[in-house]
Formats: C-alpha cells, sequence, structure tokens
C-alpha cells in the first residue's frame, strides 16, 4: 500500500477542500466507473452472442442438409413423376437427368410436329400416336402397327421380364434428316443415347441387356416401340449398340432383364 508522508496528506486534503476540486475528482471517478461498466456489457454481450451465433448456425445447418437430403430423395424417387410433369418445358430442355449406377439418362420432350421414329404405328389406345403422347395414354396402352394390334404387359409383370434373344439396332435415318424425331412416348430420340424400342414392355422401363457373346453390358432406358421385324425381342439406339459391340454387325444374341429403378 501506498504511504504518503504528513505533509502530502496536508497537501491532498487542501486540494480537495478547495471549491470545486472535489467535484472535479468525483467526476473523473465517475466517468471511470462507466466506462468499465460499459465495457464489462459489452463483454457479457460477446460472450452471449457467439452461442446464440453457433446454435442458429447449427439449426441452419441442418435445415438446408435435410432439405437437401428431402429434395435429393423426391427427385431420385420419382424421377418418372417430374419427367411427367414438366411438359410445359420448351425442345431440347432436358426434362430430367438422372443415373443408374454408372450411366446417366437425360429426357428430353420432342415437340409434337416431329415425325415419330415409328410411322407405322397407327393407333395407340384407340387415338392417334401423338394424340395418345399428348394425353399421357402410352405407358401400357395396346397400339396398332399395319393392321396388328400389340398389348403390352402390365407394370407388374414387367417387373419379372427376362427373355433372351437377337437385339439389332435403329435410327441411323435420324442422323441424314433434319431436325429430329419422336420416340413412342414423346421423347426426343437420340440415336447416340441409351435408349431402346421393345414391342411389349411398358414405358418407359429400364433393362439391362448384356450381348451374349462378348459378356459386355450395359443399362437402357425403354422409351420407344419396336422392333416389328421377326426373331428379334429388341431395339437399341446406335449408341448402345456400339457400346455392347455390335454395331458393325448388326444383330446380336442378347439376354435383356429389367431392373427395378425408384419412380
Amino acid at each position: 500500500m501506498l504511504q504518503l508522508s504528513p505533509q502530502k496528506v496536508k497537501k491532498v486534503n487542501f486540494l480537495l477542500s478547495k471549491p470545486g476540486r472535489g467535484n472535479h475528482t468525483r467526476g473523473i471517478m465517475d466517468k471511470g466507473r462507466i466506462l468499465r461498466i460499459r465495457k464489462q456489457r459489452q463483454r457479457r454481450v460477446r460472450n452471449a452472442f457467439w452461442p446464440i451465433c453457433l446454435c442458429l448456425f447449427s439449426v441452419w445447418s441442418c435445415d438446408t442438409l435435410s432439405d437437401t437430403y428431402r429434395i435429393g430423395k423426391r427427385s431420385v424417387g420419382t424421377a418418372v413423376d417430374i419427367t411427367k410433369g414438366a411438359v410445359g418445358l420448351g425442345v431440347g430442355t432436358a426434362k430430367v437427368v438422372y443415373r443408374v449406377g454408372e450411366f446417366t439418362f437425360r429426357v428430353v420432350k420432342a415437340p409434337l410436329d416431329w415425325p415419330m421414329t415409328r410411322e407405322e404405328i397407327e393407333t395407340v389406345d384407340g387415338l392417334p400416336p401423338k394424340e395418345a403422347v399428348k394425353q399421357g395414354r402410352v405407358k401400357n396402352a395396346p397400339y396398332v402397327v399395319n393392321g396388328k394390334r400389340y398389348v403390352p404387359m402390365s407394370v407388374e409383370a414387367a417387373k419379372s421380364y427376362r427373355e433372351v434373344g437377337t437385339a439389332s439396332w435403329y435410327g441411323y435415318e435420324t442422323w441424314s434428316k433434319k431436325g429430329g424425331r419422336m420416340t413412342a412416348n414423346g421423347e426426343v430420340f437420340d440415336p447416340d443415347g441409351l435408349n431402346a424400342a421393345h414391342k411389349h414392355l411398358p414405358l418407359p422401363t429400364h433393362v439391362r441387356v448384356t450381348n451374349l457373346e462378348n459378356r459386355r453390358s450395359i443399362v437402357l432406358r425403354v422409351n420407344d416401340r419396336g422392333p416389328f421385324v421377326d426373331g428379334r425381342i429388341i431395339d437399341l439406339s446406335a449408341g448402345a449398340a456400339k457400346k455392347l459391340g455390335f454395331h458393325g454387325k448388326g444383330t446380336a444374341r442378347v439376354l435383356v432383364e429389367t431392373i427395378p429403378v425408384e419412380g
């Protein structure tokens, strides 16, 4: 503790006894106290602020992750529903892009004035083909080709479909014509895409096609009708035929089996 001599104590008392001196000293002391109180309050606010921020950030992060998960789950689980609901999108706009294993699929709406890949289809569910597409009545509706009526299998029956037979490929003519072609279910036909045509499977259906001659295998989206040639069970796009290694040969003996895909 600081010890003052008697002379200094007298001097301090003398100064404090003068008018205004005590008030000034007390004013300085009050200002110092106010500053200390302010600093203490600011420190308390800062200490309380960070836990609140962390809490809010945690809540926001959890909501964001949950929403992302839910959106992702809906996109994967209802891919076909999204495709059906995207009728208003413009030509050339991807309606939905999704993956099945290592294979990526892009579903694109075709304009109704495009010619169909299978112009020999006369009616679908008793309607002109494009009217059936417009009304969404194509999936497993009966259709007529060259006077012959075809009745596709039900969605339930298609789940256990498995067949060995001859595959061919089609769509070469689309490269030499302007514009594009529409598949039987109203999608843009992509000659290089992972798509195929089948007479009896619901549209669309995903199948695994294995070339039994070289054991190559790919997953395809069946979105068209055909082939209407005796002795053939499936028509592939040229791109799919190349991946399976029979593009140059034209046909191959294959195993076709449906695979479960959500939606």
